[in-house]
């Protein structure tokens, strides 16, 4: 007679399978994901769509700090360039990603290339570069964010909240013919 080490599972995962609600040969598992980061000293989480935009403005500010720090500004007024330049991108970036469940997939990158390359050509104007060279830069890194946004969006749709916006179909309907009046 052999004896095979038994393996541990955790309580939760075994009463979830004793009651039929957890099927782990088909890919479920009874622990849920780690969605979001937890507040130190808390057990909250802080969702993604909150965490991600204001991360992205932090690194955004610290480096709108640096472009007018090494432009020749110092101290004072380059924090105050990163400070705004971060609340105003955050709240920017906090207001679509709030939104970005009602647009079609087409707008939604257009709004994130927006936002990307007006943010981008502001903060490469900080450098003492001339309008229109700013202009054309942030124009060009809007194109790419509206292409890589896009080619993220569309290749993972499944994990879109409405799903195919457009599911495409072979067959057409028409419309009833109306018969002619009689006179």
């Amino acid at each position: 007679m052999e004896t095979h080490p038994q393996r541990r599972e955790p309580d939760h995962a075994r009463a979830a399978r004793s009651h039929g609600t957890v099927e782990p040969e088909h890919g479920a598992s009874a622990v849920s994901p780690d969605t979001g980061f937890r507040l130190p000293g808390t057990t909250r989480r802080v969702p993604t769509t909150v965490a991600l935009p204001v991360i992205a403005a932090v690194a955004f500010g610290l480096f709108t700090i640096f472009r007018v720090h090494t432009a020749g500004t110092k101290g004072g007024p380059a924090i105050l360039y990163g400070l705004a330049a971060a609340i105003v991108t955050g709240a920017l970036g906090l207001y679509l990603v709030h939104f970005q469940r009602t647009m079609i997939t087409e707008t939604r990158a257009v709004a994130y290339g927006a936002l990307f390359g007006a943010s981008v050509g502001w903060n490469y104007s900080l450098g003492g570069e001339t309008v229109l060279k700013s202009c054309g830069f942030g124009l060009g890194m809007g194109a790419v964010m509206f292409v890589v946004s896009l080619y993220v969006f569309r290749t993972h749709r499944d994990r879109e909240p409405h799903g195919r916006h457009r599911p495409r179909t072979t067959q057409r309907t028409r419309l009833p013919q109306r018969a002619p009046a009689a006179h």
